[in-house]
């Protein structure tokens, strides 16, 4: 009899440990939930970074329909290589602000050309529609001659924009962005002032 208690004593208290130990990993599951939402959460930032990427995206849109019409309309190969090089560039960094914006919930800008700079005329540097229209207009040397003016211009603000960003950002990756942004466009500015002079 007291060998029958003891079993039974015995086989209660393994079930209370098993339950216990389930409960001690149900405890983890939901830890690891917790750890899992945490990865998901977006990352740092602050209205600063969610204005930068909203305004870079249309802006730099128009830098890439200017390059888009050298590529055509340009005489010169400088003109047209530049062209291409600021395509290649500012493309693949609004698909990365893009990203940014969706990860934060925030609204994207519409980047179709054409349609992206709609309401966008008073961010810095941005053409306004009659010069992008007569922009298109131009060909051989007057194009290049005005497509340096413009985009001179255009990369100012987007530099502008940048600064603003560095200065008041609070996301490393728009900061660290923004800082490229500046670095690259402040050498293609002076690249185009010299084949303005030229």
């Amino acid at each position: 009899m007291r060998k029958l208690i003891a079993l039974v004593a015995a086989l209660f208290a393994l079930t209370l440990t098993a339950a216990c130990g389930d409960n001690g990993m149900e405890g983890m599951d939901h830890g690891g939930s917790k750890s899992d939402s945490s990865t998901k959460e977006t990352a740092e930032r602050n209205a600063a970074d969610v204005k930068f990427a909203q305004d870079m995206i249309p802006h730099h849109d128009q830098a890439i329909e200017m390059a888009k019409l050298a590529a055509t309309r340009a005489s010169s190969p400088e003109v047209k290589a530049l062209a291409q090089k600021i395509e290649g560039a500012q493309d693949p960094e609004i698909t990365t602000m893009s990203g940014w914006l969706k990860a934060w919930g925030e609204d994207v800008p519409d980047a179709s050309t054409g349609g992206a700079m709609a309401g966008h005329s008073a961010m810095p540097g941005m053409m306004s529609t009659d010069e992008m229209t007569e922009l298109g207009t131009m060909s051989a040397t007057d194009f290049d001659k005005m497509f340096l003016e413009m985009m001179i211009r255009h990369h100012e603000g987007a530099i502008e924009m940048a600064k603003t960003e560095q200065a008041e950002g609070k996301n490393a990756g728009a900061k660290a962005l923004a800082a490229q942004i500046e670095k690259a466009q402040t050498a293609e500015i002076s690249q185009m002032q010299t084949m303005a002079r030229g």
